[in-house]
Parts: C-alpha cells; structure tokens; sequence
C-alpha cells in the first residue's frame, strides 16, 4: 500500500516535471501514462499479495503465539490457583499455629508470674526468717550457720529445693526454740567490754540473762545474732534477785521481756532521778531548796500539830465534874497541867475570867484563842509562798530551756536535734520538777491548813462549852 502511494507520487510528480513535455507531444502522454498505470498497478498488485502473504505469515505467526500464550497462561493460571490453595492451608496453618502460640505464651506468662510470685515469696520469708533468727538470742548460743538466708533475701542468689528444705529445717528450729528455756554455759561480752564465760540463760526466743559470779542481769544481742552483750545498767535488786533465783532452780517464775529486747533497750537508755535532775541547769537547785525547806516546814508542822491535838483529851469533862462541887481550884489546876496544850491555856483564861459578865468571859476566851492561832499557823504562810514560787521557777526554766534551744538553732540550724536536746532537757525537766514539787508540797499545805482550822473550831466548841458550864453553875447557885 505503501509502494502505491509512492508510485502515484512519483508519477504526479513527473506529470508536474513533464508538463512542458505534455504540451508538446499531447499524443504521447496518454499512451506513457497507461503504460505507468499498468506498471504501477502491477506493482501495487505484486506488493499487495507481498504484503497479504506477510499479514498472513504474521497472522500465523500470531495465532501460533496466541495459542502459545494462551497455554503458559492457563499453566500459570494452574500454577496460580495450585499456589493459592497452598496460601490458603498455610493461612489456615499460621492461624492455627498463631493461636497455638498465644496459648502457650499465656501458659508461659501465667507460669513465669506464678514462679515469680513464687520466687518473691521465698524472699520475703527469707527476709523474715533471717530477721526472725537474727533477733533470737538463742542463735548466739551452738547456732546453726544461715548465711545463705542473706543471699537470697537480696536478690544474689535464686533460691533452689535444697534452699527451700534448708529454710524449713532452719524455721522448724526456731519453733522449737522458741519453746525451750535453757540454761548453758556461753561466751557473752560483760560490762566491761571482754569477752568471759557465765551461766547464760534462755528463755525462749525473748530474754537472755546471764550470771557472772554474784552478778546477774539481762543480755542483748548483737545485730547480726553473733554475740550476747551485757546491758551497762544492772536491773532492779529484785529482778536480780528472781533471776539469780531461777537459775538457782529455788523458783518458777522469771521476769521476761516480751517486746522482744524493747523493755531492756528502755531499761538500758533509763535516766535515774539524780541523772534527771542534773540535766535541768541551774533552775533545779532553787526548786531542791525549795522542796527541802517545804518539807522540813510540813515536818516541823506536823510535829507540832500533833502535840498539841486535843481531840481526845476529857479536859472540858473533868472541868464540868469539879464545876458541880465548885472545885474551882481543882479546874485551874488541871488546865495548868495541859497548859503545854492550846486547849489548857485557852481554859485556863476562861476559868480566870469566870467572875466576868458573859459578853466579857467570850471576849476573854476569844482573845485566848486567838493568841493561839499565830503559834498553830506558824510558817503555813511560807509554805504557801513556796508552793507558789516552785512552778513558776519551773516555768522560768522553760523559759531558760527555749532560749538555749533557739540560740543553738540559730548558731548550727535545726539538722542534728541532738544539739538541741540539752535545752530541750533544761525546759522539759525544770518544769516536771516544779509542778512535782509544787503539787505534794500544795496537797501537804492544803492538809496541814485543814488541821488547823479544825483546831481552832475545836478551841471555839470547847470555850463556848466552858461558858455555858460556868453560867449553868452560876444560875444553879443563885
């Protein structure tokens, strides 16, 4: 088709070429020009079958390639549904598989939780055990070795069936010896620091005392259970005694600290009073010389008082007696025997005013006793003065106490309370020892102004008494 083309070209082309040629020779023309047409037409005509014999060989060639094609593809189209069924059971496969294994992941996570759990119970009770026995006195004394307690309580070392046994063994031991009292012969650290052997004794996983020639107290052990050390401060004389005598066998109770070392550590740290006192500075003597003036006053006027009580002295009776015979003599003579007596002086100055107008004889008998009464109040007013100066020394110590406190804070801060203690101790113990001075001495003043005023009522009752005898014998005799 192509050559065709070209043909006509080149013809149309000649044609425009040959026009001069055409127009001179006009008879030529048609005749060349068939002739070109028949060439041309034969050569379309050649080149069409060429060109249908090559589409034909083309469409062969196609069709062979087709059908070529057509069974690579349904081989790959076999291949292709072979692989997708294969996907599909691998699918299924890793499905299976997948859920297989989140089963045996959680298996393993339940697993690896309860071992965990496991594992940090083991160590709170090694923790616990090794505290348990650390803390038990006896295990100073032919203990067992538990290093491996440490270990495993720490996280250094995973703890195996042979650990386990070994703990239960080591458990199992102190239930036992918590039950035993024993009493053995031992190495314990004595008061003085050194190392000797006493009678040591147990009692259960509580108290340990010892006893070293005539000396017996209590024991405390170290941190780590290794050594029993004697408390720097001996218990009291009966403590000593109770124990000295249970070891001694004489005896079935023993004093026992149940806390565990925390009554003897209290025992250990205790202040005496004079070891309290000297830490109140100088405030607290004012405050012991206060106490000791108070209580030789309330010595002093106790003393007096009871000598001259006359509750049960039959004088007012006697003198009622000898007023009915008119014995007058006789009545002054007897008060002047009790005349160390407020009672026998106060009568005695009624018996003499006894010619007196009644008005009189009452006034003479209460100016008796009331000469009386300084001598029965006597130093009742410093004692009351004392009482009331002891708790303001006490409050002035606190004071004092506060400011030493403050002073400190402000020279090294408020970091160690340890520096601060000794002005807490001045404030604290001046005002304990104020109010403990002030409070008895109070009470004792209270007591002793109830006595004296019991005193003087009594005076009264007895002098109107004697009125009323010398009056009735004066009516009767009239």
């Amino acid at each position: 088709m192509r050559t065709l083309v070209y043909t006509i070209m080149v013809l149309v082309a000649g044609m425009l070429t040959f026009t001069p040629l055409m127009a001179a020779d006009m008879r030529v023309l048609p005749h060349q020009a068939e002739q070109v047409r028949e060439e041309l037409a034969r050569k379309a005509q050649a080149e069409k079958a060429a060109a249908e014999q090559a589409a034909a060989e083309v469409r062969a060639k196609v069709l062979s390639d087709r059908a070529t094609l057509e069974r690579a593809v349904a081989k790959l189209e076999a291949e292709k549904n072979q692989l997708s069924a294969k996907a599909k059971a691998l699918e299924a496969s890793n499905s299976q598989l997948t859920r297989e294994e989140e089963g045996v992941n959680e298996q393993l996570a339940q697993t690896d939780g309860m071992v965990k759990e496991l594992v940090g119970q083991i160590r709170i009770n090694a923790k616990d055990l090794d505290t348990l026995i650390s803390g038990n006195p006896q295990s100073a004394v032919g203990a067992a070795p538990v290093s491996f307690l440490a270990a495993v309580a720490e996280d250094e070392r995973f703890p195996g069936m042979d650990d386990v046994r070994a703990m239960t063994d080591a458990l199992i031991g102190q239930i036992k010896a918590s039950g035993e009292v024993r009493l053995d012969k031992g190495e314990i650290i004595d008061r003085g620091g050194k190392e000797v052997q006493a009678d040591v004794l147990l009692v259960g996983p509580f108290t340990a005392a010892y006893r070293l020639g005539g000396e017996t107290g209590f024991l405390k052990h170290a941190n780590d259970g290794s050594k029993l050390y004697a408390l720097s401060r001996l218990p009291a004389g009966h403590l000593q005694r109770q124990l000295a005598d249970y070891m001694a066998g004489t005896t079935e109770s023993v004093p026992v600290d149940i806390g565990r070392g925390a009554a003897l550590r209290q025992l250990s740290h205790q202040l005496s009073l004079s070891e309290q006192v000297t830490k109140g500075g100088p405030i607290v003597w004012p405050i012991l010389a206060i106490l000791l003036i108070g209580l030789l006053i309330v010595a002093e006027r106790a003393v007096r008082l009871l000598r001259n009580r006359h509750s049960n002295l039959p004088l007012i009776e006697e003198i009622r007696e000898m007023s009915r015979r008119g014995d007058w003599e006789g009545c002054e003579q007897r008060c002047l025997q009790v005349s160390a007596k407020p009672l026998g002086r106060v009568l005695l100055a009624g018996i003499g005013a006894r010619s007196f107008a009644r008005e009189d004889m009452e006034n003479a008998l209460q100016e008796a006793i009331l000469k009386e009464i300084p001598g029965l109040e006597r130093f009742l007013s410093t004692l009351g003065m004392l009482t009331a100066i002891a708790p303001l020394l006490g409050l002035l110590g606190t004071v004092t106490g506060m400011i030493n406190v403050f002073h400190v804070i402000t020279l090294y801060g408020a970091s160690d309370p340890r520096l601060m203690s000794g002005g807490i101790s001045e404030a604290l113990v001046t005002t304990m020892l104020g109010l403990s001075v002030a409070i008895p001495l109070m009470l004792l003043h209270n007591m002793l102004s109830r006595a004296v005023d019991r005193m003087v009522g009594d005076l009264e009752e007895q002098a109107v008494s004697l009125v009323n005898i010398i009056h009735r014998r004066r009516e009767q005799v009239c």
